[in-house]
Order: C-alpha cells, then structure tokens, then sequence
C-alpha cells in the first residue's frame, strides 16, 4: 500500500500531473478551430467535430485512442486482452476506407449535374484546376524531400476536397492525416477569403463583366445515363478511383432516377451527417501532440496553400486561354471554381462577376465547373493510388 498521503495518489491519477506543454498548444489549437467553426462558421460541420476529436486525443490519460492489445494463446492464437479507445475503433471506418466514400455518395446525392452536362466545356475548367495538385506534388517530392506517397496526399489539399484528402492521407500518408484534414478543411473553409484576390489579379473588369448565355435544359435522360457512363469510362481507365466516383456516381443516380426517394432522402440527410461525425472526430484524434506539432506540419500548410492557390490562378487562367478561340465567351471568374468547394466556390464565382454587374448571374454556370473539379479531383487521387498506394 502506497505511504503518499491519499490527496497525492487522487492527484497523480487525474490527467493534471501528465499534461504536457505540446498538449496544452493543441488544445489551444483546437480552441481556435473551435471558435472559426461556431463564430466565423467556416466549415462547421467538419471543423467542429475534428476540432473536438483534437481536443480529445490531446488530453492526457484518456486512451481513446488507444489501439487494443492481444497475447498469444498456448496455441498461438491471439487473445484480447486490453480493448482499444473508442475513437481506435471508430478510426478503422477512414483507415479502411469507408467514410470518406460515404460522404461522396452523400455529396452526389445532393449535386445537380445538369449545368456540366449543358456545358461540356466546363470539364477543361475542372481538370485545369487539378494543376495545383500535380504541381505541389511535384514540389514536395524534388525539392521538400516528401515520399511520392505524401506528396500526392499532400497536393490533393489544391482540390479543395477534404474526403477525398482524408481517403488519400489514409492510404498513403497516416502520420500525416490530422495535418493534411485540418489544412484541407480550413482552405475549403476560406474560399470566400483566398480566391477572391487571386480571381481580381488574373483578370480585368471587362473580363468580369461577361455575361454568358442562358444554359441549355438536360434532360432526364441524359441525367441518369451520365452517373453510369461517367463510373464505366472512369473506372475502366483508373479501378483504383472506384470508390470515390462510384459512389458519388451512385448517390447522384439516386436522386435523378426519381424512384428511390427514400434513399435519396437518406443519403442527402441522415446517412452523411452519422458519417460527418464519426469521420470529423477520428481525423481530429489522429491530429495528437507528437504528430502535429512538427516542422513538417507547417510545411504542409504551406503546400497546401500553394497548392489551393494555383488550382484556383490555373482555372480562371485556362478560361481567358479559352476565350481566344469561342464566339461565345466564357467569363474567366467561373474557372476559380474548377476547385470541389461545392458549391461555395460557384458561389464565389457569382459574388465576384456580381461586384462588377449587379445583374450578372454567374451561379449556374460556375456549378459545371465545380462538380466537374469533385470529379477530376477523385480521379487524381485515383492516379496517385494507382502509382504509389
């Protein structure tokens, strides 16, 4: 029996005494993700619960995160011997690849394809938007000494897409997860303040004035035959994207076929909120002290607003290329929302083209754009997979 007075052993039993300096920043860090995501409302839905997953895995003595052990058994069989944290078991629904799928069939669900199938062109729009990625993955592997593995989980941060980060970071770059989340979700978050500069200084106010014409109506039945030509092109050319377009394939098929409403209203609302959280609080509990606060982190960062930048710059600049060669002018604002911020970055198109002419209504036309960067940005996290995973 222990001779240390009975208030000493409840002290050296709470977390007080195993409070480290490096938890006390994260935890700080989690504060300020906290306050973005309640007062400024940047991303909320994801920045809230990975703020409070940070919060979590950085108080001391909790184990929830904790992996569970096994010992052999006289016949060499595992046997459990101590259970893991919840957020362990909770976690294996991103290590396995499950969540962030979930999301994207959630996030076709809620997506109209309608205005990239009226305006075929926007594809260009979205696949230049992917140049941030490859340019930043080629960045931190020449000149920042990162494998090709976390490079190509660190570039994808230029696609605005946080599942699909959160997939690739998973695969290729599980260290690294929490920094690559955190960072992929506050550029998502602050579209409405990072583009708008870039969008201005690449264009002139003409440029912005441009008013383009009423889109074309789609039919019903080029919207269902979309979903399935885009998931049989896409996944025999590239298998490893499978899971992220066809999912999102399978979540749009279910709101255009107007028969299953039920799943439709399911995927749309209760399915990918129950995901959200789960997936917000894991990542944010990958994001611990030993992890996070490392040179490497900053470097992250960085990169991943490089990366968002450029996509953003290569956009709008591939759309004034365009415009040499149209009768029919594109305005170069919707290019910035070749990006997968949906749809906020078509929103921003339109906030923008509306500085310059109140009645210029950009919206529809940039959401080709913008669902057209979700779909390049899975198939460069399938090109990654394919080559490094």
């Amino acid at each position: 029996m222990s001779s240390e007075p009975l208030w000493q052993q409840l002290i050296q039993m709470t977390g007080l005494t195993a409070l480290t300096f490096q938890q006390v920043i994260m935890i700080a860090i989690s504060m300020v993700l906290m306050y973005l995501a309640v007062v400024k409302k940047y991303e909320p839905l994801l920045l809230l619960p990975i703020a409070f997953g940070m919060m979590l895995t950085n108080l001391p003595l909790t184990g929830i995160m904790a992996e569970p052990v096994y010992e052999l058994s006289e016949k060499g069989l595992p046997i459990l011997k101590e259970v893991g944290g919840l957020f362990y078991y909770l976690y294996q629904g991103d290590h396995l690849g499950i969540f962030p799928p979930i999301i994207f069939m959630g996030v076709g669900a809620m997506t109209d394809f309608g205005p990239l199938i009226a305006n075929p062109k926007s594809v260009i729009l979205g696949a230049a938007s992917q140049f941030g990625v490859y340019i930043t993955f080629i960045i931190a592997t020449v000149f920042m000494g990162y494998t090709p593995g976390q490079a190509g989980a660190i570039g994808i941060i230029g696609g605005a897409d946080g599942p699909t980060s959160i997939f690739l970071a998973t695969k290729m770059a599980p260290k690294l997860l929490g920094a690559i989340a955190v960072a992929a979700y506050s550029y998502m978050s602050l579209v409405p303040i990072i583009q708008p500069p870039i969008m201005r200084a690449l264009t002139t106010k003409k440029e912005r004035k441009i008013r383009m014409k009423q889109l074309r109506p789609v039919s019903k039945t080029e919207k269902m035959l979309f979903p399935i030509v885009v998931t049989i092109t896409v996944v025999l050319l590239l298998p490893s994207a499978a899971p992220l377009v066809g999912m999102l394939m399978l979540g749009n098929l279910f709101r255009v076929s107007g028969v299953v409403e039920r799943l439709s209203e399911t995927t749309q609302n209760s399915l990918i909120n129950i995901v959200t959280i789960f997936l917000g609080i894991t990542v944010g509990a990958t994001a611990k002290a030993e992890y996070f606060l490392a040179a490497e982190t900053l470097g992250i960062i960085a990169l991943g607003l490089a990366a968002f930048a450029v996509s953003t710059a290569s956009g709008v600049l591939i759309a004034k290329f365009m415009n040499l060669f149209l009768n029919n002018k594109i305005n170069p604002l919707i290019g910035s929302a070749g990006v997968s911020a949906v749809p906020m970055a078509a929103r921003v198109s339109q906030k923008v083209g509306q500085e310059e002419d109140p009645g210029n209504f950009l919206l529809m036309h940039a959401m080709g754009p913008n669902v057209a960067g979700v779909i390049g940005t899975a198939i460069a996290a399938g090109v990654f997979l394919s080559l490094f995973g």
